[in-house]
């Protein structure tokens, strides 16, 4: 069971932050009152209670903790690489006490046992589990799965994620039935004949380091596939991890006729380019490849005008074995709960979004794709806050991960802003 590093007790103050509420898109004067775990009241500055703890958030920002729309636990099946309970730590840690798990599991997550498998091993934690299911049986592309009952069961959208629906009458068939139960289809935009065995994206880049590129087409192919088939049968799509311009360009383009088109953009796409592989360093080869410069521009210009709708980690563990090869045989894919929210405000911020813009694509954003229902500071319901440190610059190393694995891109990199601590109920994760 995952303890807390403090566990508050009795009546306690978070006194002196600035307190932003994300779905109301307001700041709240005063300071927060809570009781056993559960939120009390708003006080003012001048509230005296010799029984009162006093937590100190001078200087900091208090939230609501993150959604993230896309991670990977590996449970069941490669709990080497991370376990649903390492997950919820890692996760805390990052300031995240709501996920959204895709289903590409040993074996996948492909049935209503398994929607409830994952839901009922995740009741013991303090984070909110919400299961993805898969599209096709055995994410084999070629069956549909029981998307009626996996939704049942708890799960919120369906996706074969990493394995993109090659067949367009399959996609037609998921988006038809998937319009019955109101939940997105996600696919992993890919053309694999396309991408054939490259590593990295194509460029002038990966010329110099003599390895194998897939074309930013590869990925918007597959978008533009199945934004059409979504407009012709006018049900709901979520386009996950994007990564090139010509991408955002059709979302943009549908998005003019269409409120059932949303996507996401993660960290490392918006943090790095692709010079930054000159060193090979295996921890940034993910899927879809890190691009250009141009590319990386164009994802950030789709977060400012809305075409993207939110921030999403594709955390994605994998062990040492899988990713201390040489590049072209190592496995795609970063961790990325601990340092998403730093990450890419210290990309952001150069960019000069506000630090409300950047909190609502880790909040209201993701709540809005996945019809999350969040309400910030309840009274009488648990608290569920996270406090950050916008001041706090740190340079991250090994030793900052909860994760059962460690291949980080942002290992060494010094990132501005931190998740200082996650409070949710009486559970208080602290991360100096």
């Amino acid at each position: 069971m995952i303890k807390g590093d403090k566990i508050l007790n009795g009546k306690w103050i978070l006194s002196g932050g600035k307190i932003y509420d994300p779905f109301k898109e307001k700041y709240i004067e005063g300071n927060i009152l809570i009781s056993d775990g559960k939120f009390e009241k708003i006080v003012n500055q001048n509230y005296k209670d010799k029984d009162v703890n006093i937590f100190d958030c001078e200087g900091k920002i208090i939230t609501h903790p993150f959604i993230d729309l896309h991670a990977h636990f590996r449970e069941p099946g490669r709990e080497d690489k991370e376990t649903i309970e390492s997950g919820c730590l890692s996760a805390l840690y990052g300031g995240y006490t709501t996920i959204c798990l895709m289903p590409n599991t040993e074996p996948p997550v492909d049935t209503p046992e398994l929607i409830k498998f994952i839901i009922d091993k995740s009741k013991e934690y303090p984070v909110d589990i919400l299961p993805i299911g898969a599209i096709t049986k055995g994410q084999s592309g070629k069956e549909l799965t029981e998307i009626g009952l996996m939704v049942k069961e708890g799960a919120l959208a369906i996706s074969d994620d990493g394995i993109p629906v090659e067949d367009s009458r399959i996609m037609r068939y998921a988006l038809e039935y998937s319009k019955m139960f109101g939940i997105p289809v996600i696919n992993h935009a890919e053309d694999v004949f396309l991408r054939s065995g490259a590593v990295m994206n194509e460029s002038i880049e990966s010329t110099k380091l003599g390895l194998p590129g897939s074309p930013p087409i590869t990925e918007s192919i597959m978008v533009s596939r199945d934004l059409m088939i979504n407009k012709y049968v006018k049900s709901r799509m979520h386009v996950p991890h994007i990564s090139s311009k010509e991408s955002v360009e059709l979302v943009r383009k549908y998005r003019e006729t269409s409120d059932e088109v949303t996507s996401e953009v993660t960290p490392h796409h918006i943090y790095f380019n692709d010079e930054s592989l000159s060193t090979f360093n295996s921890n940034l080869k993910v899927a879809p490849p890190i691009r250009s410069e141009e590319h990386r521009k164009a994802l950030i210009d789709g977060l400012a005008d809305g075409t993207i709708d939110c921030i999403a980690t594709d955390h994605a563990p994998h062990n040492i074995e899988e990713k201390e090869s040489d590049f072209m045989h190592s496995s795609c894919g970063m961790i990325g709960l601990e340092t998403a929210f730093s990450s890419s405000y210290t990309a952001l911020s150069k960019e000069k979004f506000s630090i409300e813009k950047i909190i609502s694509f880790f909040t209201l954003g993701p709540s809005k794709v996945m019809n999350i229902k969040k309400e910030f500071l309840s009274p009488g319901k648990q608290v569920e806050v996270v406090i950050i440190d916008l001041n706090k610059e740190w340079k991250v190393t090994t030793d900052d991960f909860k994760s059962k694995s460690r291949n980080s891109g942002f290992i060494g990199h010094k990132l501005k802003s931190k998740v200082t601590s996650t409070i949710y109920g009486k559970d208080c994760f602290i991360n100096q």
